[in-house]
């Protein structure tokens, strides 16, 4: 029996890759640097995943990704590469007014509260997680939230699980690890993470892509909606 599910929040609940595209158009015409294109999403793209690959590694520190990011990106397109830092916080306040839910996701929570605890864990920034989390009004449904840069450490490394689960145990009691689930869409820090931990894990994989780390997956969907069926 599964009581107590951790939620990951980009690209699972909420769509990450759409609030993405609306901050970044919205946010070139403030900086005045032109228009956002598709092409210029690709490039960006790039160096977003192998950056925020090697934080999950350990290999590179938040503020590396972050900032760093988009040092790279403007240095690439010739943009003086002096606004990032600035151009990040304001990104990151963007992301959490864009909310595009995925597949009635708020409406799972809400239907699933006070029959599981609910935890959001996310390694997604403060700033913007914390508008997400408001914005949607998830952070009123959820039991408790936890953002990797509040736990110290990132997903999916150990050290984050093992102090998400003795917070949880703190104040709920024992449990054991068989009826912890962790719902996510990222193979390589949700579900790496929670085969780290020794939790069950649920693959939410919507567009049906294989499988090409080396992680067991309990149970893989294709819409939220299925988490229903887990349950039972």
């Amino acid at each position: 029996m599964i009581r107590v599910i951790l939620w990951d929040i980009d690209n699972t609940l909420l769509s990450f890759n759409k609030a993405e595209v609306a901050a970044f158009t919205r946010e070139f015409q403030e900086f005045g640097i032109g228009e956002f294109t598709e092409e210029l999403l690709k490039d960006y793209s790039v160096i977003n995943k192998r950056r925020w690959q090697a934080l999950e590694r350990g290999e590179m520190t938040k503020p590396e990704v972050t900032v760093g990011r988009f040092v790279e990106f403007f240095g690439m397109l010739g943009i003086d590469t002096s606004i990032a830092p600035a151009f990040d916080r304001r990104y990151q306040e963007l992301l959490g007014e864009y909310i595009y839910f995925n597949d009635d996701g708020y409406e799972i929570i809400k239907d699933l509260k006070g029959k599981v605890l609910q935890c959001a864990t996310t390694n997604g920034t403060k700033i913007a997680q914390t508008g997400k989390l408001k914005n949607s009004g998830l952070g009123e449904l959820f039991d408790f939230v936890f953002i990797s840069e509040d736990v110290g450490a990132e997903k999916p490394a150990k050290e984050f699980f093992d102090k998400v689960l003795a917070d949880i145990e703190a104040k709920i009691g024992k449990f054991q690890l068989d009826e912890v689930l962790l719902v996510g869409d990222s193979l390589t820090s949700d579900i790496k993470g929670a085969n780290n931990a020794g939790v069950k894990t649920c693959w939410y994989n919507p567009d049906g892509v294989p499988c090409d780390k080396d992680v067991q997956i309990d149970y893989e969907i294709k819409d939220l909606h299925e988490v229903y069926e887990i349950l039972e």
